[in-house]
């Protein structure tokens, strides 16, 4: 036991330091530097254009996945201080979100905004894509200190939990792009790993709504 309080102080210590957000920052970024890299120098295979966007979209649900995964990790590992990171990784979503649209809109559609707006409204999966963006939008923009001030805690947690709705969403696209392949694999995957971090919440929301009739039937037992 003292052997695991000793590790969850080290680790805490670690995850507080004055370097643990740069360094986060800079890991966060290597996707982008890399797929800058090989875009500058000819190595994303055949279609570069079509590794952009499939890219930048992989990585936009893998930091989603890791910025759902921080509640339960911090709480499940009793490590308060991984909360830090989670607005950053958060904005890493939007990030790589806004490089996916920018791939599909220059590549794809040269940019042409009329073109654009009758593809998003005649092909379903990417109607479902860009109304991800659109609802992750409010969030990033409220990712900071100020907007929950401004907003008051209760009405920040509200919108913020667009998120679920969110990941449901880039869920469907994500499944709607690999179904003209016929590849569901990395879907699954993906699937499975949002399910059980949705799953969790699920199941801390229910153990809390059953705690509240507890207590205030405790509460009003000792009244007596």
């Amino acid at each position: 036991m003292a052997t695991g309080i000793a590790t969850r102080r080290s680790v805490a210590a670690l995850l507080l330091h004055p370097a643990a957000k740069p360094v986060l920052f800079v890991l966060a970024l290597l996707p982008f530097a890399w797929l800058f890299y090989g875009a500058f120098t000819n190595q994303l295979g055949a279609n570069p254009a079509e590794y952009l966007i499939r890219a930048t979209g992989d990585w936009t649900l893998r930091f989603l996945c890791i910025t759902l995964a921080v509640t339960p990790l911090r709480m499940i590992t009793g490590t308060p201080a991984l909360a830090r990171f989670r607005r950053m990784l958060g904005l890493f979503v939007y990030f790589y979100v806004v490089l996916h649209l920018l791939s599909y809109s220059w590549f794809d559609m040269g940019f042409d905004v009329a073109d654009i707006a009758k593809d998003i409204a005649k092909r379903p999966f990417i109607l479902v894509g860009f109304s991800g963006f659109l609802l992750l939008t409010p969030l990033a923009a409220t990712s900071f200190n100020r907007a929950v001030k401004a907003m008051g805690a209760r009405r920040w947690q509200a919108l913020h939990k667009l998120v679920y709705v969110i990941a449901g969403l880039a869920l469907l696209h994500f499944f709607w792009m690999r179904a003209g392949k016929n590849n569901f694999a990395e879907v699954f995957v993906y699937a499975g790993i949002i399910a059980v971090l949705l799953g969790w919440r699920l199941v801390q929301y229910a153990k809390k709504k059953r705690a509240v009739p507890a207590a205030t039937g405790a509460g009003t037992l000792s009244r007596r």
